[in-house]
C-alpha cells in the first residue's frame, strides 16, 4: 500500500514538473521569438542537418543506456513528461491551424511572437525537441534489450520519431520551383517559390502542347453601366444545352435553338463546326425582350475571332466562357548530359518523376485561357521523403501487430 501511494505520488510530481518544462520551454521561445523579430527557426541544409540528426541519436542513446537508472533521466524519457509535451505541441498546433500561416496575415505582435510561422517557431521546436528526446530515451530502453513482445513497441515509437525528425529536419532541403515553359521551347530554368531566385534544374522541358478542356459556356445578361453579369430569374448558373430555357426579370426570356461546342464563322455568317483547337462555342438562341421577338448567333470569341452578343435594350445577352475543367502540358523531358529523352504529359494531379524531381501542372496564361502559349510547371524535390515514408510504415507495422497482438488475446483468432 505505501509502495503504491508512493508510485503515486512520484507520477503526480512527474505530472507537475512536465507541465512546468512545458511551459518553460513555450516562454522561452516566444521569448526568442519576440527578441529575434519573429524570424522563427532556420535549420541547416544538406549536410548540416544530417550532422543535427547524428548529434541528436549521439546524446540519446548514450544518456539512455549510461544514465537509465538516474531519476531524472528516467522522468525525462516517463509518461508524464510525455503527455504534457504533447499537450503543448497539440495547443501550438491549434495555433498554426487556426491562424493564416503568411507575412502580414496576423496582428503585428502575434507575427513577433511567431503566431503566423508556428511549426517554423522557436516554441513549437523547443517542444518539440524535447518530445523527440522523450520518446528516444524510451525507445532505447526498449530497445535494449531486445524483448520480441516490445516489438510492436518500437516499430510504432521508431516510426514516429524517424517521421518527425527526419521530416522537420529534411524540410530545410525541400524545393518548390516554378518552371515556366513556352510553346516550341526547351526550358532548363526554374524560379524558387520562397525568394524568386533563378534555379538551374538537371533536365531539360520541351513544351509541346498546352491542353484544357473548359465546362460549357453559360449565357447571362451583361449591364455595360453597372459592369456586372446578371443571372436569371432562378439565381442560378446554367451550363449551355440545346432546348435550356431562361428568363429575366426585365421581361427577357430565351431558349437554346443550337448549341455548337466548337464552330468558326463562315463569311456567310452561319457557324460551322471545326476542331477544338481553332473553334469556340457558339448557340444560337431565338426568345422574346419587352413583348418583341429576337434571335441571334452567340460566341465566346478567342484570340482570333470577335465575340458576338445580342443586344437587349440597355443590356447585352452574352456568352460567357465556361470554367477551366481539366488543363495539362505534353512534352518533351531531356535529362542533363543526353541520358534519357522522353515525351509525356504533365497533370495536375498526375506529376512525372524525373531526377529526384516531381513535376506537377501548376498554371497557365489565364488571359489567353485554352490557347495559352505558356504552361506553368512546378518541380517539387524532397530528398527526406523516402525516409519520412519509412518511417509511416514502419508506424503501419505496429499498429498491425497491436491488433494483432489483440485479437489473438480476445480469441477473435
Amino acid at each position: 500500500m505505501v509502495r503504491i501511494q508512493y508510485a503515486t505520488g512520484m507520477q503526480r510530481q512527474g505530472f507537475v514538473w512536465g507541465v512546468f518544462l512545458s511551459l518553460l520551454l513555450c516562454v522561452l521561445g516566444f521569448t526568442i521569438e519576440f527578441v529575434s523579430g519573429g524570424r522563427g527557426v532556420i535549420l541547416p541544409s544538406w549536410p548540416g542537418n544530417l550532422y543535427l540528426l547524428m548529434l541528436m541519436l549521439s546524446v540519446i542513446i548514450p544518456t539512455a543506456l549510461l544514465f537509465r537508472t538516474n531519476r531524472f533521466v528516467q522522468w525525462l524519457g516517463g509518461i508524464p513528461l510525455g503527455l504534457c509535451l504533447i499537450v503543448a505541441l497539440a495547443v501550438l498546433s491549434m495555433f498554426g491551424g487556426v491562424l493564416p500561416q503568411e507575412q502580414g496575415a496576423v496582428a503585428g505582435w502575434m507575427e513577433r511572437l511567431g503566431f503566423n510561422r508556428m511549426f517554423s517557431s522557436w516554441p513549437f521546436s523547443l517542444v518539440m525537441l524535447a518530445f523527440l528526446g522523450n520518446i528516444g530515451l524510451s525507445l532505447v530502453w526498449k530497445c535494449v534489450p531486445f524483448r520480441f513482445g516490445n516489438l510492436q513497441f518500437i516499430l510504432f515509437h521508431a516510426g514516429f520519431w524517424i517521421s518527425m525528425a527526419c521530416g522537420l529536419l529534411g524540410s530545410a532541403d525541400l524545393q518548390r520551383v516554378i518552371i515556366p515553359l513556352y510553346e516550341g521551347r526547351f526550358s532548363s530554368h526554374g524560379y524558387l517559390s520562397s525568394s524568386k531566385e533563378m534555379v538551374e534544374m538537371p533536365f531539360r522541358i520541351y513544351l509541346e502542347d498546352f491542353i484544357m478542356e473548359e465546362y460549357p459556356p453559360q449565357l447571362a445578361l451583361y449591364d455595360p453601366e453597372t459592369m456586372q453579369l446578371e443571372l436569371d430569374e432562378t439565381n442560378t448558373v446554367h451550363q449551355v444545352a440545346e432546348g435550356l430555357e431562361m428568363s429575366w426579370p426585365e421581361g427577357v426570356r430565351l431558349k437554346v435553338l443550337h448549341y455548337l461546342p466548337y464552330a468558326m464563322m463562315r463569311p456567310s455568317g452561319e457557324p460551322v463546326a471545326a476542331d477544338r483547337k481553332a473553334g469556340v462555342p457558339y448557340v444560337f438562341v431565338e426568345g422574346e425582350v419587352a413583348g418583341r421577338g429576337f434571335s441571334s448567333w452567340l460566341s465566346t470569341g478567342s484570340p482570333y475571332e470577335d465575340p458576338l452578343f445580342a443586344g437587349l435594350g440597355e443590356k447585352l445577352l452574352v456568352l460567357v466562357p465556361g470554367t477551366a475543367k481539366k488543363y495539362s502540358s505534353r512534352v518533351v523531358i531531356e535529362e542533363a548530359g543526353g541520358n534519357g529523352v522522353r515525351e509525356t504529359v504533365v497533370d495536375v494531379n498526375a506529376p512525372v518523376s524525373v531526377g529526384g524531381w516531381k513535376i506537377y501542372q501548376m498554371g497557365y496564361d489565364e488571359n489567353a485561357g485554352r490557347w495559352s502559349k505558356q504552361s506553368l510547371l512546378e518541380g517539387v524535390r524532397d530528398p527526406w521523403l523516402p525516409i519520412v515514408y519509412a518511417g509511416f510504415f514502419m508506424m503501419l507495422g505496429g499498429n498491425f501487430l497491436f491488433f494483432w497482438n489483440g485479437m489473438k488475446k480476445t480469441k477473435v483468432l
